[in-house]
């Protein structure tokens, strides 16, 4: 739900600018100013997660992104609504870091990619999801009832976790809670919450494994999922004259893409290194490397396919960009999977810290993406730009991976 509310209103971005007399690129800057806050906020809530547990910080999320949601719906200027977004923001941010841990926390090694994989498909998926379903929404019944909505899928969620949720944080030699106790929220680690614990997980900037992992996918997913995203609602409805629900259906390629991407950056991820074990050899996470690759590769090709024919249709409309984005959000989830898979691996205790780090990092270049891919589209052109985007990839993604397979090793030792 994290990147789901916050590409919700991207259908809307025409009509948002419409009700307060605002250009819509500034319009766009309510979903990136959810973007950052979105990176940041899971710095407060990680040391939380690990003392009372992953359980009651989802409950505190979901009742506060709620109250957020209604803010936004009610809001009378574009000031007031930016600041509720924020406030939705900060509260629903818990889902998308400590979404790692609870992974971690629940499956084995062998598992592990299938079902890191899930849920990064969910984190990707909402990105595309979420303007596709309310492109329909806006049209019929106006924005404000995206957030209503989304309202109203906070209060559920909230219900169906208190009675299903179950806690995945345990703290060796302590004993689990019992359905007894199912009710009961009780401190789960007795350490006491330190100052320096807020940004505990910014000290992994040292750990050479996550670094790299982190910005190179962080790279992949600027240029293979924020990139599109953010310039079909911005350049399809002045190029081709759409409406919100055009625009909406824009992203079922990207849809499709994800989750073609997540087969193969899961499933496989995990045959991958089974048979390697199975050959009698040990499966190092470096292993797994060798399909991001495939991955990097995708998001480039898709990318520059999405532009390229955008400069070529002129006014006239025809599906081969969002074949070109559909083709990028494969790749993308490849990196993804396979990136955040090989970060935990390296360092499984500290699985929570790695997801809010990533978070952060991933976050952080969502967040200045869209302050200058449009300026950059329009003074070098989409040809241009498509040889920056793609010598970006190269010197930040591919070759940093390329130097982790070789070294990654003896950095973890």
């Amino acid at each position: 739900m994290a990147t789901f509310s916050a590409a919700a209103i991207q259908s809307g971005f025409v009509d948002i600018a419409e009700d307060f007399h605002i250009s819509v690129q500034r319009a766009s800057y309510l979903t990136s100013l959810f973007i950052v806050v979105l990176g940041a906020a899971p710095l407060f809530w990680r040391p939380l997660g690990q003392t009372y547990g992953r359980r009651p910080i989802f409950l505190i999320s979901l009742i506060g992104s709620l109250v957020g949601n209604i803010g936004c719906a009610k809001s009378p200027s574009y000031g007031t609504m930016g600041l509720c977004r924020a406030i939705t923001a900060w509260f629903i941010s818990p889902a998308a870091s400590l979404g790692s841990a609870v992974v971690a926390e629940s499956f084995a090694k062998k598992d592990r990619a299938r079902y890191m994989g899930v849920w990064t498909t969910m984190v990707t998926l909402g990105v595309p999801l979420a303007p596709f379903i309310f492109g329909f929404v806006t049209v019929r019944v106006g924005y404000r009832w995206t957030y209503w909505i989304l309202a109203i899928i906070n209060a559920v969620q909230f219900v169906l976790f208190f009675f299903l949720g179950l806690e995945t944080r345990h703290v060796p030699g302590q004993a689990t809670l019992g359905k007894s106790r199912y009710c009961t929220f009780r401190r789960i680690d007795p350490t006491l919450i330190r100052p320096v614990d807020f940004i505990a997980p910014l000290g992994l900037i040292t750990r050479c494994n996550v670094v790299i992992a982190a910005v190179s996918y962080s790279t992949a997913f600027l240029w293979g999922s924020v990139t599109t995203t953010f310039e079909i609602p911005q350049i399809f409805p002045e190029t081709y004259g759409f409406n919100n629900q055009q625009v909406g259906l824009q992203y079922i390629g990207i849809i499709l893409g994800t989750l073609i991407g997540e087969f193969a950056g899961g499933f496989f991820s995990d045959q991958w290194m089974w048979r390697r074990q199975r050959r009698g050899r040990k499966s190092e996470p470096e292993y797994r490397l060798w399909l991001s690759y495939l991955g990097y590769l995708l998001v480039i090709c898709g990318v520059v396919v999405f532009f390229v024919q955008i400069a070529k249709s002129g006014t006239k409309w025809n599906i081969t960009p969002i074949i070109g984005a559909a083709i990028a959000a494969v790749g993308n989830q490849i990196v993804t999977t396979i990136m955040i898979t090989y970060a935990v691996d390296c360092y499984p205790s500290e699985s929570a810290a790695i997801g809010v780090f990533i978070t952060f990092i991933r976050q952080t270049l969502g967040f200045i993406g869209p302050f200058w891919i449009p300026e950059m589209l329009q003074t070098t052109g989409y040809y241009a730009s498509c040889g920056i985007i793609t010598a970006s990839l190269v010197t930040v993604s591919i070759i940093p991976t390329m130097i982790l397979q070789a070294r990654g090793h003896k950095w973890r030792e």
